[in-house]
């Protein structure tokens, strides 16, 4: 798998996000990065929801940890993204959400909207996003690992009809405490 601690990343954007994808892929490239850009040719570019399946079969199939999305809020081509099994999508308009998306929630995938964003913000967070590690920033937080571990888990391995079926409840509920929120935590 190529890992964005070995600096690959894989990238997409339908017609509307494609200015700002232009803008991040050589701003990585220039900062050592190795994109991998599933949509090079504007005029070529599919509807945004299979730009979103194509990128989130990268992750699924274990090729890449990491992409980047764009359309023009973001939304649509995030929806796609993570209708993909094993993906986890987040659409983030700040450089904290981007972060946190990684850190906290364990997202694989980030989606950043044209509209929005201007180049250099969206810098900024694809650093943040491609940066940020699971749990980062929250190890004195007692709890907090096996707590949001517990929810990825469940949200990969969700079986709607299972859920149907117990009343849609989970089953075997596993329960971890976490402590108070650390005073000092900037996110």
């Amino acid at each position: 798998m190529k890992t964005a601690k070995d600096k690959h990343v894989v990238m997409a954007a339908d017609f509307a996000g494609y200015p700002l994808q232009q803008a991040v892929k050589e701003y990585l490239q220039n900062n050592g990065w190795t994109v991998e850009d599933l949509t090079p040719v504007k005029d070529e570019i599919p509807m945004f929801h299979r730009v979103g399946f194509m990128l989130g079969a990268k992750i699924a199939e274990k090729e890449y940890e990491k992409g980047l999305l764009f359309c023009g809020t973001g939304m649509g081509i995030h929806l796609a993204a993570a209708k993909v099994p094993h993906v986890h999508a987040a659409v983030c308009e700040s450089v904290r959400a981007a972060k946190r998306c990684a850190t906290g929630n364990k997202c694989n995938v980030m989606a950043m909207g044209a509209l929005w964003i201007a180049p250099n913000l969206g810098f900024a967070m694809a650093d943040a996003f491609l940066q940020g590690e699971f749990c980062e920033g929250y190890e004195d937080w007692e709890g907090f690992y096996e707590w949001h571990e517990i929810g990825y888990q469940e949200i990969d391995n969700f079986d709607y009809e299972a859920f149907k079926a117990s009343g849609f409840k989970i089953v075997d509920e596993p329960r971890v405490e976490m402590a108070p929120w650390p005073k000092d935590l900037p996110y």
